[in-house]
């Protein structure tokens, strides 16, 4: 069982490594805005984005074994195993014909962060780290009303602990590398845009809209 995948996985970092991708982790908590601000690098420098959380919502969608797994752990707050979310990742770089992402919401913890570098061979050129209070997000998350079911106070306080526990430490070792690109994310959405030019543009001065 484990052969075939293997050798898929194989040749998907073969590829990916022959094609010099540029990845870009954007993380931050759960409403804090990571998918608004990726649809505007999307627009405006050309990046593909990956949302970690849509693919895996996607895959539940499918019916697939995996799907039901990766539901039954979003339920519970939990995280999914990084094999399956890479996997997933990998597929999606593949199959996009570009070569520059945004990867969102992920790796969301240190397992996670290990298991990509060692699997994939990417090492990301930085992490744009979306930083947004506790009560801001909770406020965001329980108003926009997309009807997902991991959307009720219990589990985003379950999101919201597991996020502090896990993702600190990710965001931490990158900072430790001159890799963290902050975001104060509590503004409106944008001045949040200005600032994350700031970061794409860096030797651009921001004119004033």
């Amino acid at each position: 069982m484990g052969t075939v995948v293997d050798a898929a996985n194989q040749g998907a970092n073969q590829s990916l490594a022959d094609k010099k991708v540029k990845v870009i982790f954007v993380l931050g908590g759960p409403g804090s805005g990571k998918g608004t601000q990726c649809a505007n690098i999307v627009e405006h420098y050309g990046y593909t984005h990956l949302s970690a959380g849509d693919l895996l919502r996607a895959e539940i969608k499918s019916g697939s074994e995996n799907g039901t797994m990766i539901q039954n752990m979003i339920k519970e707050g939990k995280i999914v195993p990084s094999e399956v979310t890479i996997r997933l990742l990998q597929r999606a770089m593949l199959e996009s014909g570009n070569d520059k992402f945004l990867i969102d919401g992920f790796p969301r913890n240190e397992e996670n962060r290990a298991n990509f570098e060692l699997v994939t061979g990417i090492e990301p050129e930085f992490v744009l780290f979306i930083d947004c209070p506790e009560e801001e997000m909770e406020r965001r998350l329980l108003s926009r009303n997309q009807g997902r079911e991991d959307d009720n106070i219990q589990t985003i306080r379950k999101r919201f602990k597991v996020y502090m526990e896990s993702s600190l430490p990710v965001i931490e070792y990158y900072n430790a590398k001159g890799k963290v690109r902050k975001i104060d994310a509590a503004k409106p959405v944008e001045e949040v845009f200005e600032a994350v030019k700031v970061i794409f543009n860096p030797s651009t001065e921001t004119v004033a809209a």
